[in-house]
């Protein structure tokens, strides 16, 4: 009985001990001369072969390493589970039961030289696998039952290492340093060779761009901020511009890569992961143009550290990646000398955020009429001719730099994916929907740059898009403001007219809205443009670390979308409402040579109320957080526009 005992615990049932699929191991009921107690034992030892053997049928089916047993058919993989990090885990199980096994040998020849041992023998010797199996029998349920996959692997594993029992604790990192040297072996390629080896998606990085993009935007949009600044979810989001990473059109030779960050394991920082991908997209790119760049030092270390790191080696590898990142230097000298980025950065702050105001300001004139009405197939043609004429008009002639600008229009029916296809680094608007019709050209006006190699690794299309995000805002604040001084010269050129009372309101009403939109104006290029960039340059200036100004860039352009209120939703519904009544208050004078008629006069008391209404808004709203330091941006707005403390003595509404 003993030794059908011992087959039983190594996974060979028979007429003593059963095999059931559903219940396991167990002691036939048929056996009269055991008494209950031993039943007891037994039973309790045949939960450890059920463990044993469901342990070797997964290990078979997904890696083949262990011989079938009799008490199961030998039947393909039907789960869906695949993959590398699968098979060093299958792995990495074998290996714990060896111990098992050898125990059960031991055994073996322990009742050989002495008949006269008891159960209890067994039970005694076997007693130290009663707490470690069904804990990692939880593990592998875990993975079956969840489909888990690729590194998430590691994060499952690594979660119920951290429990408080010591020989649980053990196996379980064991199993977790095989499947580590799977991504040690991954991160060595990524980052010596630039070769991204992921056959089945397992690795955290992948080429193409991020799959969360979509979702996190409509999380975005439902959620409120509030008054009191960027949550914190949302800052972070904001900062990881690289997450979201459009096709490269820029170089076809160079693939865009981005982090697949639900295969990311909690113990590995976002930081590091973004290094990782950082430096495995620059030894692509030098790759890719014959640049060969040191790789000694910590380079060699990272691939020792596929059999030096055990369980949890993380620290370590974090150390090397920074070590390894910090030995491209050479990058900076590339993108910051021989590219010269101050100059790209600077044809950025001009064209993108309105730089050569003078070239917008002749713009404006010249595509009004193309822009007032919904766009068609011609426009974006139009609107290109229009810029062009533009440039030539202010004296900008540069011919290698306006072939690299390129204006678009998305309009309803239009295929980003159509015979020409897009510009490089182009990407759609996010104000509207391609199946809606924009109201307008303006609200579907984008501008792109051809990014030159290899600073396309900075300003990549995500980064563009936020740049365009940036660009469309200004530009509609500076059209308005150029309209508002239109109709200045309209009221100079009529000032010899007999006015009426609702001449003078009508006038009181541009004049109070020309001073909102002055001091805007004023405060977004002023306080924030001109500052941020200083403080851009100041940061590329006093380092030679890449990833430092690529940090330096990201949070200049995370200020820009904060400090402009772009993520702000109150005060930017607010002053986005306050440009659309000052449009149609434009477009009222402009139409209307003589005096309002009666039709004209409701109009304007609506645009006079509403306006009103939105301007006392917009006071209470930075009224009530001007003692907040998390929002000086808008005590900063709040002192621009009540410099004078007419704002307040108005009782915080204008148009009165």
């Amino acid at each position: 009985m003993i030794h059908e005992l011992l087959l039983a615990l190594s996974g060979y049932p028979g007429t003593i001990f059963t095999w059931n699929k559903r219940t396991g191991l167990q002691v036939s009921q048929d056996l009269p001369f055991l008494h209950p107690s031993e039943t007891s034992v037994l039973n309790r030892l045949s939960k450890l072969g059920s463990d044993y053997i469901r342990f070797t049928e997964f290990i078979e089916q997904h890696t083949g390493h262990v011989h079938p047993q009799e008490h199961h058919t030998n039947q393909p993989n039907q789960t869906g589970l695949h993959g590398i990090y699968l098979r060093a885990f299958c792995t990495g199980l074998d290996s714990m039961l060896q111990p098992y096994r050898q125990a059960l040998l031991d055994l073996e020849q322990e009742f050989l030289g002495d008949p006269h041992l008891t159960i209890s023998h067994v039970n005694y010797k076997l007693d130290q696998f009663q707490l470690l199996f069904p804990s990692v029998m939880v593990v592998v349920e875990t993975i079956k039952s969840q489909k888990i996959h690729g590194c998430q692997i590691l994060e499952t594993v690594y979660k119920h290492s951290c429990g408080g029992l010591p020989p649980v604790r053990m196996a379980l990192e064991k199993i977790l340093a095989v499947c580590h040297g799977v991504m040690y072996k991954q991160l060595a390629a990524w980052m010596l060779h630039g070769l991204l080896l992921d056959q089945s998606e397992e690795f955290f990085v992948k080429q193409g761009p991020s799959a969360g993009g979509a979702a996190a935007n409509q999380e975005e949009e439902e959620e409120d901020l509030g008054l009191g600044g960027l949550s914190g979810k949302q800052l972070r989001e904001l900062q990881d511009l690289r997450l979201i990473e459009e096709e490269n059109m820029l170089a076809p030779s160079l693939q865009q890569f981005s982090l697949r960050t639900e295969m990311l394991p909690s113990y590995i920082p976002i930081r590091v992961a973004e290094k990782i991908l950082f430096v495995g997209e620059s030894v692509q790119m030098f790759e890719n143009h014959n640049h060969s760049p040191s790789r000694a030092g910590s380079l060699h270390d990272l691939s020792k550290t596929q059999t030096a790191h055990s369980g949890r080696g993380e620290l370590r590898y974090c150390c090397v990646i920074d070590s390894y990142a910090s030995t491209l230097s050479h990058l900076w000298t590339l993108m910051v000398e021989e590219s010269d980025l101050l100059e790209q950065l600077k044809i950025i702050k001009d064209f993108y955020l309105l730089g050569r105001g003078e070239l917008y300001q002749v713009f404006i004139d010249l595509a009004q009429h193309m822009l007032k009405t919904p766009p068609t197939a011609v426009t974006e043609h139009d609107v290109n001719v229009a810029f062009q004429q533009a440039a030539h008009k202010v004296l900008l002639d540069d011919d290698n730099l306006l072939p690299l600008l390129h204006l678009t229009v998305d309009y309803q029916g239009k295929d980003s994916k159509g015979s020409t296809g897009p510009r490089d680094g182009a990407t759609p608007p996010q104000d509207t929907s391609p199946r809606e019709v924009p109201p307008t050209g303006w609200a579907a006006l984008g501008l792109t740059y051809k990014v030159q190699w290899p600073l396309h690794i900075l300003f990549t299309p995500a980064v563009l898009e936020k740049y365009n995000v940036v660009f469309r805002y200004l530009l509609s604040v500076r059209r308005v403001q150029s309209q508002l001084q239109h109709c200045w010269a309209l009221q100079m050129q009529r000032k010899h007219l007999k006015s009426s009372q609702t001449d003078a309101v009508k006038w009181r009403l541009r004049n109070h809205m020309a001073f909102l939109i002055d001091n805007l104006q004023y405060y977004l290029q002023v306080d924030v443009l001109e500052s941020q960039f200083s403080q851009l340059l100041q940061q590329i200036n006093s380092t030679r670390d890449f990833e430092s100004i690529r940090l330096a860039h990201d949070h200049f352009l995370s200020n820009l979308l904060a400090q402009s209120f772009i993520l702000l939703k109150p005060v930017f519904h607010c002053l986005n409402e306050i440009l659309e009544l000052c449009h149609n208050f434009c477009s009222l004078v402009s139409q209307t040579v003589a005096s309002l008629d009666e039709r004209g006069t409701a109009q304007l008391d609506i645009l006079v109320k509403g306006f009103r209404r939105q301007s006392s808004l917009l006071f209470k709203i930075l009224s009530s957080v001007r003692n907040h330091q998390i929002n000086s941006d808008l005590a900063q707005l709040l002192l621009r526009l009540d410099y004078n403390k007419y704002y307040t003595q108005a009782g915080g509404t204008l148009g009165r």
